[in-house]
């Protein structure tokens, strides 16, 4: 069988699918193969990791040559591989069961013979641990149905009945077959994979009725998103959205680890954990349709964690609550580009704008009459640690060192105002004054004397977080720092319709990092607050543009290679494409244009 790492590299990431149920997610590469699915969920070490260097791999590829493609199935993560050979059309068809049991995995895979006959190898070669544990106790029943443990998961596999074992080099077994379709037919195959809680005895899933399921809870979890001048990417956000928030109602990061953002520059982290900030933007982001239940997720998980932890409230979480684990290494070779992380150093950072976004999204929940009594109480301990540690240095929206970041201040301003609209007049009175003093202490420290604001005291740059002020609230759109702030924004960081974070250093932008797509659908909303729906449109359209053919989006964007960089799929960015999609249809709170232009 040869080396599997070998058999399939790495893709560039602009062709991975992503598989997600809200328990785990799985990337699916051109050639049919399962690249990265950590099992049993989000943080669970990686079964097929081939994607950082890692040993396991389950593909479904057609035999001779081929070109790729493929869809989504309208508001769902239910993947169609698609590929045309020197004979015919043949689809595979594929997604994990959905809704997701946290501790079992299903993954279903379909393979159509759309025109002509088709004919696909498969090879199913997990390696638990990230390759450490491979498949063992490998064993077929009378019914074509294999069984296996692989590390402390057990596996059964069905519909690969007429496949043979092999040694894989490694004191492990693998499987692999040719599979003939007829035209028009198709053929199933269902990996399931469980921990100890999960009893994988008894008789094997019916194809049909899981098919069924899931493709019928997708469309039950769906909203139209109609509302929107982008309607089909909007529903397929929303899905993304859906996909990477667990039962519990936390929404991970991204699905994967180590995904470099700058090749050989030590940039890559592990962001398969809950972000507190990335989570509130979700839920902001689908308030503005309507209380959608990924809204109530977010409220749920970001109050708890509030109620937990007050004014101690780390930045990020794992899916169920506990503490993010230390960053180490895994010894693999990494992305090309990039190394292996696992675990994040977030978790020794204090981040203050994490409050202010958690008031934002209570007064989204509260202006949908989503917010009971327990919410209010993490409200106010919102409030309460923004009365402790507003004046405290932090990590900031980008995680870098501890500054008394504009940004951070501002952004718990807004939430104040937010926020204050929605409790007993006594309440409102003292947080909007809270409000005022946190605005008048940032703008005696981190106004320009060009009139915006810049990064923090002693750092004069602009930055593009600073849109996010107006925006929320925190002071007027038509205030003339949110104005030459926007300009500022424009002229200085963006670039080809896209916009950079900061100035990293004297270098041109493209240099040091590639842009960042949540920026340009920041851009895209100023705009269009500021009077310029044009503007606005063409910013939004520019970024919507920055993905690759299944529509994901990560963190960076490199611009001069059209290369999408760092982990996969990025939530905020999904979450800010979905919020603008649907408020560039409104009216602009202020009609003033500014001018600016991509």
């Amino acid at each position: 069988m040869g080396d599997i790492g070998e058999q399939f590299p790495p893709h560039v990431l602009r062709e991975y699918a992503l598989l997600a149920d809200g328990e785990r997610g799985a990337l699916v590469g051109p050639r049919g193969d399962i690249a990265w699915l950590c099992a049993p969920r989000w943080d669970s070490d990686g079964v097929f990791s081939s994607l950082i260097g890692g040993a396991g791999t389950y593909a479904v590829t057609p035999v001779g040559r081929f070109v790729w493609g493929g869809y989504y199935e309208d508001g769902s993560l239910i993947w169609r591989s698609r590929w045309i050979t020197e004979t015919g059309i043949v689809e595979c068809r594929e997604a994990l069961a959905f809704p997701g049991d946290p501790g079992r995995v299903v993954l279903l895979r379909r393979i159509i013979a759309v025109q002509g006959d088709a004919q696909v190898h498969v090879v199913l070669a997990p390696a638990a641990e990230f390759g450490q544990q491979r498949l063992r106790e490998l064993h077929r029943d009378d019914a074509g149905c294999w069984t296996g443990r692989v590390g402390a998961l057990r596996m059964r596999w069905t519909g690969g009945g007429d496949a043979a074992p092999h040694t894989d080099g490694h004191r492990g077994r693998q499987l692999s077959a040719t599979v003939s379709v007829p035209a028009g037919a198709h053929h199933d195959l269902v990996l399931e994979l469980g921990d100890t809680t999960c009893a994988l005895e008894g008789d094997a899933p019916d194809p049909e009725r899981l098919w069924t399921a899931t493709r019928t809870a997708w469309r039950e979890t769906m909203p139209e998103l109609g509302d929107s001048i982008a309607p089909r990417d909007a529903r397929h956000s929303y899905a993304v959205l859906r996909g990477l928030t667990s039962s519990g109602g936390g929404m991970v990061a991204a699905a994967t680890m180590s995904l470099p953002e700058r090749a050989a520059q030590g940039r890559n982290y592990d962001y398969r954990y809950v972000w507190i900030r990335d989570q509130c933007y979700a839920g902001q982001a689908v308030a503005t349709d309507a209380p959608h239940p990924l809204l109530d997720d977010a409220v749920g998980f970001v109050a708890a964690r509030l109620l937990d932890h007050g004014p101690q409230l780390a930045p990020a979480y794992t899916v169920t609550g506990d503490p993010v684990p230390d960053e180490r290494s895994l010894e693999l070779p990494g992305y090309p580009g990039g190394t292996d992380v696992l675990g994040n150093h977030v978790n020794a950072q204090f981040q203050l704008d994490a409050f202010g976004e958690a008031l934002l999204l209570f007064a989204a929940a509260a202006r949908h009459d989503h917010l009971d009594t327990e919410h209010l109480k993490a409200a106010t301990a919102a409030v309460s640690a923004i009365e402790q540690r507003w004046r405290d240095p932090d990590a900031g929206v980008w995680e870098l060192d501890d500054q008394r970041w504009a940004h951070s201040r501002l952004i718990c301003a807004a939430g104040l105002r937010a926020m204050s609209a929605q409790v007993p007049a006594g309440d409102a009175a003292r947080w909007s004054a809270l409000a005022d003093t946190i605005v008048a202490d940032t703008a005696n420290d981190c106004l320009h004397p060009n009139g915006r604001w810049q990064r923090a005291p002693h750092d004069q740059r602009v930055d593009a977080a600073l849109l996010l002020p107006a925006l929320r609230g925190a002071l007027p759109a038509d205030d003339p720092r949110s104005i030459a702030t926007l300009a500022a924004v424009a002229h200085d960081l963006g670039e080809d319709g896209y916009i950079y974070r900061f100035r990293q250093d004297p270098r041109p932008l493209g240099h040091a990092e590639g842009a960042f797509t949540l920026c340009g659908f920041w851009m895209a909303l100023a705009c269009h607050q500021q009077g310029d729906p044009a503007g606005a449109v063409r910013w939004f359209e520019r970024n919507r543009a920055a993905c690759g053919p299944p529509g994901l989006f990560s963190e960076e964007y490199d611009v001069t290679q059209r290369q999408l960089r760092g982990n996969l799929p990025q939530a905020f960015v999904h979450a800010l494409m979905l919020e603008s999609a649907v408020q560039l249809t409104g009216p602009a709170t202020h009609r003033d244009s500014t001018g600016v232009r991509p």
